[in-house]
């Protein structure tokens, strides 16, 4: 319920607060006094947008503060607050998730939502609540929204396949080439020096044949090189004894002799291993030419370019035949969970059509008791396209008198609309949890006697709930106990400015008698609001 409410700064509002007891709070007030911005002003805290009109004159920016109290609904808000990863103690949250946490706060009627009445979504929900099936209301809503996922999974998959097959010929073209070229990183790096050895193999074999005669001469009267530094190194040794720094160059001399050695060796081996192959020549240029030409056309640097494009190429032709897989399996739950939906629709479609006649009587028995007595009441359900709620609709008709019932927004008058609407969202009570009601002049377009039940009513349905009734009618006002009034004053400068306080005793005596008699209070008007009052 509602504990409190604190606004500053909202429209005509500089400055409130005022608190509230349980049961039916009765809120009047001269027309035009701001009872309509009181109401905006809780709207807004509960989720509304605004916008810069709302604030008011007395700065530059406008608060609302409301404390409410539900034990009953801790749970469900907790989840709301968990759902959105928000912190139960202080956090800001967001319009959706504040109007969410709303839903579950207070329900308010405002006199523009008698219009709703005509809207075949209301019509349907309020038939559901005295159905009672909501757990197979809820199931459908989330079967629906699954089903809808699903389908738009299932049409962005079939453009993926659409896309994958117009493609495939072309990537298995591009895949079986690279395939067969049978990759190796690191391998043109080595054709290319293959092959710049094999093309110049004659000059190659020719330097080392040169080389080779230069250490080991084939003209018998030339001595090879290494005969030659041994007989240089024992001529140094014989003159040592003489010149000591013979010794050391002999030795010198002789290291060398023994690289030379060694240099001629791997001479030899190299110019014996030189291969002149114009047959491997061909067919290593060959291969660059095919690695050329794939490097060219893939735009690649090197072999393990090639090596991830056509990997890359592996998985795309992997999921284009797994596409068709997922097709498949997504189908399949699809038909699955339409199935689901269609039994959930079958079930609540049951469960409307058995309420339907029992709703009907109850709401026609209300409003003969609010003095349509002749009146008839029709909830007929008819199929409708599936959707979250169903493959109903659900259409309200009424009569007044002895003619057929029609659509009720076509036949019925103001204060008919209002009678219904009351009867309706008192059976609605019966089945919500909702703490806290507010009517804003519900009792448009009635008067009398009509106006008493119409608030004897609203004062039943404040023994299980809180119930705000903004009113004109005296009848209504006398209802209940606790009886605020919005009254609009002047400040210094001449500027309006709304306030709202509590009545006691002879004030709400005086309240109730200007709502009878007017503007001028008589005496008649202040004994009979007393017997209004039970005084």
């Amino acid at each position: 319920m509602l504990r409190s409410l604190q606004v500053r700064n909202y429209v005509l509002i500089d400055s409130l607060d005022v608190t509230f007891p349980e049961g039916l709070i009765i809120i009047t007030g001269q027309t035009g006094a701001g009872k309509s911005i009181l109401l905006g002003a809780l709207s807004l805290v509960l989720g509304a947008k605004a916008d810069a009109s709302v604030v008011g004159a007395a700065g530059d920016s406008c608060v609302v503060e409301a404390v409410f109290s539900m034990p009953a609904a801790d749970a469900v808000l907790r989840e709301i607050l968990r759902e959105n990863e928000a912190d139960a103690e202080g956090e800001p949250v967001t319009l959706p998730v504040l109007a969410s946490i709303a839903a579950h706060l207070v329900d308010i009627h405002s006199q523009h939502q008698t219009l709703r009445l005509a809207d075949p979504a209301f019509q349907l929900g309020v038939l559901d609540l005295y159905a009672g099936d909501s757990e197979a209301l809820s199931a459908c809503r989330t079967a629906w929204k699954t089903l809808r996922e699903l389908e738009s999974e299932a049409k962005d998959l079939e453009e993926r396949i659409r896309r994958s097959e117009a493609e495939r010929d072309y990537n298995q073209a591009q895949f079986d080439r690279l395939e067969a070229a049978s990759l190796q990183a690191g391998e043109l790096e080595e054709l290319e020096a293959e092959q710049q050895r094999l093309a110049h193999a004659e000059e190659v074999r020719e330097a080392f044949s040169a080389a080779e005669n230069a250490l080991s001469p084939q003209d018998e009267s030339l001595p090879p090189v290494d005969v030659s530094l041994k007989e240089a190194v024992r001529s140094l040794e014989r003159v040592s004894k003489f010149v000591p720094e013979a010794l050391d160059l002999a030795r010198r001399l002789d290291s060398a002799r023994l690289e030379v050695d060694d240099i001629a060796a791997s001479v030899g081996d190299l110019g014996a291993a030189t291969e002149v192959s114009p047959q491997r020549l061909a067919q290593v240029e060959e291969r660059l030419s095919l690695l050329y030409t794939l490097l060219k056309k893939h735009n690649c640097q090197t072999v393990a370019d090639l090596i991830a494009v056509r990997d890359a190429l592996s998985e795309v032709l992997y999921d284009a035949d797994s596409l068709q897989s997922r097709r498949a399996a997504l189908q399949k739950r699809i038909d699955t969970v339409a199935k689901e939906h269609e039994g959930l629709c079958r079930r609540l479609s049951e469960a409307r059509r058995k309420a339907a006649p029992a709703f009907s009587s109850s709401i026609q028995e209300t409003l003969r008791h609010l003095e349509l007595d002749r009146c008839r009441f029709e909830a007929s359900v008819q199929p409708a396209p599936a959707g979250p709620a169903g493959n109903d609709a659900v259409a309200f008709r009424f009569s007044a008198g002895s003619e057929d019932p029609r659509d009720i927004a076509k036949v019925a008058s103001g204060g008919e609309l209002s009678r219904i609407m009351l009867s309706l969202k008192q059976m609605m009570a019966r089945f919500t949890e909702m703490p806290t009601l507010v009517f804003d002049e519900i009792d448009t377009g009635v008067s009398g006697s009509v106006a008493d039940k119409m608030g004897g009513m609203i004062c039943d349905m404040s023994a299980d709930m809180q119930v705000f009734a903004i009113t004109h009618l005296p009848q209504v006002a006398a209802k209940g106990k606790a009886h605020y009034v919005v009254e609009k004053t002047y400040d210094g400068q001449g500027r309006p400015v709304s306030a709202m306080r509590r009545l006691e005793g002879e004030e709400r005596v005086l309240e109730v008698a200007r709502m009878l008699s007017g503007s001028r209070i008589t005496e008649a008007a202040i004994e009979n609001a007393k017997v209004l009052l039970g005084e």
